[in-house]
């Protein structure tokens, strides 16, 4: 059973991002805070869940929350900055959009950067303890989602509908075979050979 928070006598935010690992699309973050009654069984880290069941949660989260962001970070700025500043970058644009602000802030992983003055904690694997950052997980991955699919329509020969941007074995082949889309991230390793240069 997940615990609501981490602290439970302070007004609390859970944040986390998805996407991450992959090869195009965003790097997205959400921040929720749960009113102190809050309770689901259903709710776990976003991994753990069908995408159905995920899909269920979304709507329920979004009516039962006092307060959530969501923040896409684009492929250039995370060519940019890197990865890891546009992931941390992500989540802490989301909680600019809480009202109220969060008095103390728990942060699924181990990196996080000072947001303003407010206290926070990272916990690893955080969004398999606490529901804040579960449900966090769940809304970051679902809006993730949803603009996959959205560019899917638009570039359908790399399947982003069916692995959202990760480094499939198919979403590869597809780079091999077409090239790559302005949804791409050019600084990450799109093939496994791109290490080797090919001097003529």
């Amino acid at each position: 059973m997940l615990t609501l928070k981490l602290n439970a006598d302070l007004l609390e935010c859970g944040t986390d991002e998805a996407g991450r690992g992959c090869l195009a699309g965003p790097v997205t973050a959400a921040a929720i805070i749960l009113p102190d009654n809050f309770k689901n069984e259903l709710l776990n880290d976003s991994k753990q869940l069908s995408e159905s069941k995920r899909a269920l949660l979304r709507p329920l989260l979004e009516d039962c929350a006092l307060s959530y962001g969501v923040t896409h970070i684009f492929m250039e700025d995370i060519d940019k900055i890197n990865i890891l500043n546009a992931s941390i970058l992500a989540m802490q644009r989301s909680i600019e959009q809480l009202k109220p602000q969060p008095e103390h802030i728990v942060v699924d992983g181990n990196r996080f950067k000072p947001y303003k003055n407010t206290p926070y904690t990272c916990v690893i694997k955080g969004d398999g303890k606490f529901m804040n950052i579960a449900a966090a997980s769940v809304l970051a991955k679902t809006y993730r989602d949803t603009f996959m699919e959205k560019i899917h329509e638009e570039f359908p020969m790399y399947n982003w509908k069916k692995n959202k941007g990760y480094p499939t074995k198919e979403h590869r082949e597809a780079i091999r075979k077409y090239g790559i889309t302005k949804y791409h991230r050019k600084s990450f390793r799109l093939l496994p050979e791109q290490l080797t240069l090919e001097l003529e």
